[in-house]
């Protein structure tokens, strides 16, 4: 896998963060930076280390599946997409305040890593290099969700689903890819 495919892999899954974190922004009364800084490092930490978990669980069934495998991975990358699309066209209804206590962004963090997970997996199948891999991911979504705490204090709740819209469409697109490769080349 390129560094070009992985960076759009990373801004695809780090889309719900930086969803998440414009809420944040928006229910802050002046830019908080300390609180921006701990949004980023919980988003940024969770989506690393969700892909690690998925790539240790793919690693472990990989060999009864290659066959399979860019289906999997497409199909994965399909319905994650799918949903954010869904999500990004549905109507608003998320509410947020600006806490960031360890309970509230541990549900937040798991909550918008959970894609990454099964992305994970996927990187079990196409044998990427996983410590590289989730370090960029990391940092990908934590310099995101910190810009989305300054665009949400700045400009609101504007952008949160075209956000999601976006990174749905992203990863649908390089699950298509995926697919195409395997089939064709």
């Amino acid at each position: 896998m390129s560094l070009f495919e992985l960076f759009f892999i990373a801004v695809g899954l780090s889309m719900d963060a930086f969803a998440v974190s414009v809420c944040k922004g928006l229910s802050m009364g002046k830019m908080n930076h300390k609180h921006a800084l701990i949004i980023g490092l919980y988003f940024g930490g969770f989506q690393a280390m969700m892909p690690f978990f998925g790539y240790l669980l793919g690693a472990r069934f990989q060999d009864a599946i290659t066959a399979y495998d860019h289906w999997i991975a497409f199909f994965l990358l399909a319905v994650i997409g799918g949903n954010m699309v869904k999500d990004g066209l549905g109507a608003d209804e998320d509410s947020c305040d600006a806490s960031v206590a360890f309970k509230d962004m541990v549900v937040l963090a798991v909550a918008t890593s959970i894609d990454a997970l099964a992305v994970g997996v996927t990187f079990a199948f196409l044998k990427v290099s996983i410590v590289p891999a989730v370090s960029f991911i990391g940092v990908i979504t934590f310099l995101l969700s910190m810009a989305g705490v300054k665009v949400g204090n700045v400009f609101g709740c504007k952008y949160k689903s075209r956000a999601e819209l976006a990174g749905g469409v992203i990863l649908i697109v390089l699950g298509g890819k995926i697919l195409v490769e395997h089939l064709f080349f």
